[in-house]
């Protein structure tokens, strides 16, 4: 028998902004919260009914962290696999609390933007106000050889 699988899979928006901060070892994080939501139909009142659920994901790693940091805002749409952790910690009065989180890190996880190329070009258009000459030109050129793939965007197959 196989021992045991710790796998979460979740496809939904950003509801915040990622927040990016710089662990003790000099490392980053990202954390931001994911809502998924489930609709139905009532069978009685015939009503299209909503719940939406919120997820807290964190994310170590450099790699991955900064493209968080670069592309993904509040209302982004994401796909990410991860692991189900949850941590103990106190309060301000010492009481204990535990919090679950989906954790992206090393191997196992999966972080995959959803949003449509032109919200990509758009998120890099405005990066690139606050970035200096270098990377402009880096993103300048990556943009136009993404331009050059939608001519492929058409072919029916």
């Amino acid at each position: 028998m196989v021992g045991s699988v710790n796998k979460v899979i979740l496809l939904g928006n950003l509801g915040r902004d990622p927040d990016i901060r710089t662990m003790q070892s000099g490392s980053k994080m990202a954390s931001f919260s994911i809502a998924t939501s489930k609709r139905w139909k009532d069978k009685s009142t015939q009503e299209t009914k909503e719940k939406t659920s919120w997820h807290n994901i964190v994310i170590f790693g450099e790699g991955l962290v900064d493209i968080v940091e670069k592309y993904v805002k509040k209302g982004s749409k994401i796909y990410v696999e991860g692991e189900l952790q949850t941590r103990k910690w106190q309060d301000q009065d010492g009481n204990d609390k535990y919090t679950t989180e989906v954790v992206l890190q090393g191997y196992n996880s999966n972080l995959t933007l959803l949003d449509s190329r032109n919200n990509t070009q758009q998120q890099q258009v405005e990066n690139q106000s606050d970035m200096g000459n270098d990377q402009q030109i880096e993103n300048n050129s990556s943009s136009q050889s993404s331009d050059s793939d939608d001519s492929d965007e058409d072919i029916p197959f």
